[in-house]
C-alpha cells in the first residue's frame, strides 16, 4: 500500500493512489467507496437519496419474499410457478430491474471509479456479486424467446436447460439488505457524532453593528475585523472581541464550563457564541470566521474524530489485501463447486447453480467494513462525548495513550489550587478585633502592587469594610510595607521586616510555624509598634481536587505534585489532597527533566498543567493535559485540553478513554470473528447469498451500534453543551433572514420566506427577487436603496 489517507466519513484508511477522491475548498479528500464520497459532499442530500433507494429496494424485496414464501408453503402455487417458468422469469426481470439499478447504482459507480485506478474495494465485491446474478438471470430469461425466434430446440444455446436458474430475487434482496444496513448505519452515525452539529448550533446567526454611525442587523458571518458590535441582554455575542463601552455579565459556559456569568467591563475579552445576560455593551471584533474560539474548538474536534489510533494499524494492514483475497476465494469456490456437489443446504440444486450461489455468497458475506470502522466509529463517538463535557482530545493516539497512563504529574498553582491567593485566617494577637486587623491591613496595602495585597483587599471588600487611602505609604521590596493613617503607624510584612522594625514576635514563633506547615503565608500586622495580628493567605485548593486524587489512586494511577513552590507549602497541599509524592522547588525549565526521568524508570506519564507556562513538560509527557484553557484553546501544547478549570475532568478523560478503547477492542473482536467464520462457511456452501447479505449488513451495523453505546456512558460533571443551552439559544437561532445583497442589510420581515434575495432584471427593471419564486408572490417594502423590492410571482 502506498501513501494512505483516512476516509472522513467512515474512517477507513485508503490508498491515496487507488481511492475515490473529491476536492473541496482546494483540499483533496479520499474515500473507500462512492457512498462515503456522496455523504461527505452532501450529507443531508445523500441520506434523502439513500432513503428513496431503500424504499424502491424494499418494495421489490417484499414482493420477492412473498413469492418465495408462497412457493415454499403453497403446493398449488409451486405447480403454477413451475408450469410458467419462462413467463415468471420475465416478470421477475421487470420487477427486479429498478431495484438492481436504482438501488445499487452508487455501488456500481464506485466500483467503476475504483477499477479505473486498478483497485478493488467493497463496491467491487457488491457489484460483481449482484450483477453476476442479475446478468446471468437476464440471459437465462431471454434465451427461450431467442431460441423460439431462431426456431431451435430449447436448451440448445449457451446454457443447457439444467443450468437455467434465475437469481433475480437473490440479487434484489441482497441490494435491499445492503442498502437498509447502510441507511441505518448512517442514521446512527449521524446521531452518535452529534457533538460537531451541537457546536455549530451554538453559532450566532445575527449581529447588530454600527457602520457610518447607524445601527444595522447583519448575518454574523458578514462581520469584519474592526466592526463595532452592539450586544443587548439575551443576545449571543457574534464573534470574538474586546469590550469598548458598557459592562455586563456573560454566560461563558460553552467555553469555560463555568455556570456563573462572568462580569465584563471595558478592556475585557468576549468570546463568540457566549450569551450576554444583563447589560448592553459594545465591543470591537478582533477575530472572525475560522479564527474564532468556537471554530477552533470545532476544528479540533473534527480533526480528532478524523484521526486514527495506533490500534488501527493492524486493521489497515489486513484491509489492504482483504478484498483481493476475497475475490480469489470466491473464484476458487466457484470452480470448486462446478465439479463438487451437492450443496449442504439444498442437495437437489444442480452443480452450476451451486457454483453461482457460492460465488455470490462469498463476495457478499465478506465485510472489510467491520475491520475498517472498528476504531473510527468508536473514536468519533468517544471524542464527541468528551467534547460535550469540555474535554478536547486532539487525536486518537492521545485517547489510546491515556488509558495506559500509570503516573500523573500535577503542577500545583492553577491546577490543584485556584491560582488566586485568598485570606484563610485572621488571627488576633492583641486588643484589635478581626475586623480592625483586616481594616488596618487593607488601608496599608491599598497602594501596594503585591499579589498578597490583592487578597487582603478582596477579603476586606467581601466583608464590606470601608477602605480609605493611607496618608503616607512606603513599599520595601522583599520585606513589606510601612504606612500612616492619621496618628497610627501601620507596618505589614514578614518576620524579617518585623525584627528589622524593632517589633518582638518571638512568642508567636510556634503559631507562625503551624501556618507554614499548613502551606499558608503569614502576613504580620503591627499597629503603633505593637504586634496586632496575623493574616494567613493561601492559594486555595480546588473543590474537587481531593476527590479526583482519590479516584485516580483507585484506578491504579500514581499522582505526583511537581511545583516551583517551597517544600513546606507543597507538602502541606499534598497532605490535604492525598498526594504523598511531592517534588518541590523545581524551576519551570527543569520540570521536563523530571518527566523524562520518570519515563526512563518505565513509567507512562501524563502531565497536567497550564497549557502555556508548562509547555515543555506537557510536550515531554506521554500525554500532556492542559487544564482550564477556555478561550486560549488554540495556544495549548497538550494532547488533551480541559476547557473547565476542574481537576475531576482528568479522571473523566481517563474514564472516557478506557471505555472507548474497550469498545474498540470489542469491535475488533467481532470483526475478526465474523470474517473468519462467515467467509469459510460461505465457501463451504452453507450460507445462502440472501443470508450473506443480511449478515454483512448486520456486521457493520453491530459495530456502529456498539460504538453508539458510548453516548449512554455516564461521567461525573456538567455538560457544557446540553439541550438546555441549545433551547436557550433556539429563539435567536431561528430568526429568519431577508438580506439585501446590495448593502448587506437585513430586512426584518419574519412572516415571509426567510430566504436571501438576489438582484434580477424583471420587465427591464432591476428588482430584488425572493428565491422562493411563485411559492411566495408577496411584496415587502416598496423601495429600498431606490430599488423596488418585490417577490416575483
Amino acid at each position: 500500500m502506498g501513501k494512505t489517507a483516512k476516509d472522513p466519513v467512515c474512517g477507513m484508511m485508503v490508498d491515496k493512489e487507488k481511492a475515490i477522491s473529491a476536492v473541496v475548498d482546494g483540499k483533496t479528500y479520499y474515500f473507500c467507496m462512492e457512498s462515503c464520497r456522496s455523504t461527505f459532499l452532501d450529507p443531508e442530500g445523500e441520506l434523502k437519496r439513500m432513503k428513496r433507494r431503500v424504499s424502491v429496494a424494499l418494495s421489490g424485496a417484499v414482493f420477492f419474499a412473498l413469492l418465495r414464501a408462497s412457493i415454499a408453503l403453497i403446493p398449488a402455487f409451486l405447480v403454477f410457478y413451475l408450469s410458467f417458468t419462462t413467463e415468471w422469469y420475465l416478470i421477475l426481470f421487470i420487477i427486479s430491474t429498478p431495484v438492481i439499478w436504482i438501488g445499487g447504482w452508487p455501488f456500481y459507480k464506485g466500483a467503476v471509479q475504483s477499477l479505473k485506478k486498478r483497485a478493488v474495494n467493497m463496491d467491487v465485491l457488491i457489484t460483481v456479486g449482484v450483477l453476476t446474478a442479475y446478468f446471468y438471470s437476464a440471459v437465462v430469461t431471454f434465451l427461450p424467446f431467442i431460441e423460439a425466434a431462431m426456431e431451435v430446440p430449447e436448451g440448445s444455446l449457451i446454457f443447457p436447460t439444467s443450468m437455467r436458474w434465475a437469481f433475480f430475487d437473490t440479487a434484489a434482496i441482497i441490494i435491499a439488505f445492503i442498502l437498509l444496513g447502510k441507511y441505518l448505519e448512517e442514521g446512527i452515525k449521524k446521531k452518535s457524532s452529534s457533538a460537531i452539529r451541537k457546536l455549530l448550533d451554538m453559532k450566532p446567526k445575527m449581529a447588530t453593528i454600527i457602520r457610518n454611525g447607524e445601527e444595522m442587523k447583519i448575518p454574523a458571518e458578514k462581520v469584519e475585523v474592526g466592526d463595532i458590535i452592539v450586544v443587548k441582554p439575551g443576545e449571543l455575542i457574534a464573534t470574538d472581541g474586546v469590550v469598548i463601552d458598557g459592562h455586563s455579565a456573560v454566560d461563558e459556559k460553552l467555553i469555560s464550563g463555568e455556570s456563573i456569568p462572568v462580569e465584563k467591563k471595558v478592556g475585557d475579552k468576549v468570546t463568540g457564541a457566549t450569551l450576554n445576560k444583563t447589560g448592553t455593551f459594545k465591543f470591537e471584533a478582533t477575530d472572525i470566521g475560522e479564527n474564532t474560539t468556537l471554530m477552533k474548538i470545532i476544528k479540533m474536534v473534527e480533526e480528532a474524530q478524523a484521526s486514527s489510533a495506533p490500534i488501527q494499524k493492524l486493521a489497515d494492514r489486513i484491509s489492504s489485501f482483504f478484498v483481493p483475497a476475497v475475490l480469489m476465494a470466491a473464484t476458487f469456490s466457484f470452480f470448486f463447486w462446478l465439479f463438487f456437489y451437492p450443496l449442504i443446504w439444498n442437495p437437489e440444486l444442480r452443480y452450476p447453480v451451486v457454483a453461482f450461489y457460492v460465488l455470490i455468497a462469498v463476495m457478499i458475506v465478506a465485510c472489510p467494513c467491520t475491520l475498517g470502522i472498528a476504531t473510527p466509529a468508536a473514536l468519533m463517538v468517544g471524542v464527541g462525548k468528551s467534547a460535550e463535557y469540555g474535554i478536547l482530545i486532539r487525536g486518537g493516539e492521545y485517547l489510546q495513550e491515556i488509558q495506559d497512563v500509570d503516573t500523573i504529574v500535577f503542577d500545583k498553582t492553577g491546577t490543584i489550587t485556584k491560582g488566586e491567593p485568598q485570606v484563610t485566617d485572621v488571627i488576633k494577637l492583641h486588643t484589635l478585633s478581626d475586623t480592625d486587623i483586616l481594616k488596618f491591613a487593607a488601608i496599608g496595602e491599598k497602594k501596594s502592587e503585591h499579589p498578597l495585597a490583592e487578597a487582603i483587599l478582596n477579603s476586606a471588600r467581601e466583608k464590606k469594610i470601608e477602605i480609605s487611602d493611607p496618608d503616607d505609604f512606603t513599599a520595601i521590596p522583599g520585606l513589606g510595607i510601612k504606612a500612616f493613617k492619621g496618628n497610627d503607624e501601620i507596618i505589614i510584612g514578614n518576620k524579617k521586616f518585623m525584627r528589622k522594625s524593632g517589633i518582638d514576635i518571638t512568642k508567636f514563633a510556634d503559631m507562625l510555624k503551624t501556618l507554614q506547615v499548613q502551606g499558608k503565608t503569614a502576613v504580620l500586622i503591627s499597629v503603633n509598634k505593637i504586634p496586632s495580628g496575623i493574616i494567613a493567605i493561601a492559594d486555595v485548593i480546588k473543590e474537587n481536587a481531593k476527590e479526583a486524587i482519590k479516584k485516580l489512586k483507585k484506578m491504579g494511577i500514581t499522582p505526583i505534585m511537581l511545583t516551583g513552590d517551597n517544600k513546606a507549602t507543597a507538602l502541606a497541599v499534598g497532605k490535604v489532597i492525598g498526594i504523598e509524592n511531592v517534588i518541590a522547588e523545581v524551576l519551570p525549565d527543569e520540570k521536563a527533566n523530571v518527566i523524562k526521568q520518570l519515563q526512563e524508570e518505565g513509567k507512562i506519564v501524563a502531565m497536567v498543567g497550564d497549557g502555556i507556562n508548562d509547555a515543555p513538560s506537557l510536550a515531554q509527557a506521554n500525554v500532556g493535559i492542559a487544564i482550564g484553557s477556555g478561550a486560549d484553546v488554540a495556544k495549548e501544547t497538550g494532547g488533551i485540553i480541559l476547557l473547565r478549570n476542574d481537576i475531576m475532568d482528568v479522571v473523566n478523560a481517563i474514564m472516557i478513554s478506557r471505555k472507548t478503547m474497550k469498545v474498540i477492542k470489542q469491535n475488533f473482536f467481532w470483526a475478526f470473528i465474523y470474517n473468519t467464520a462467515m467467509i469459510p462457511l460461505a465457501m463451504m456452501g452453507i450460507i445462502h447469498p440472501i443470508l450473506a447479505a443480511a449478515a454483512m449488513s448486520l456486521s457493520s451495523l453491530t459495530v456502529v451500534l456498539n460504538s453508539a453505546r458510548l453516548k449512554l456512558f455516564k461521567i461525573k460533571g456538567q455538560r457544557i453543551i446540553d439541550e438546555e443551552m441549545l433551547a436557550e439559544r433556539s429563539e435567536e437561532l431561528e430568526v429568519p433572514i431577508l438580506l439585501c445583497e446590495k448593502c448587506n442589510k437585513v430586512i426584518d420581515v419574519p412572516e415571509h420566506c426567510g430566504q436571501p434575495m438576489h438582484p434580477e432584471i424583471v420587465d427591464g427593471e432591476e428588482m430584488l427577487v425572493c428565491w422562493m419564486g411563485p411559492e411566495c408572490g408577496k411584496q415587502i417594502f416598496p423601495e429600498h436603496h431606490g430599488i423596488q423590492m418585490n417577490y416575483k410571482s
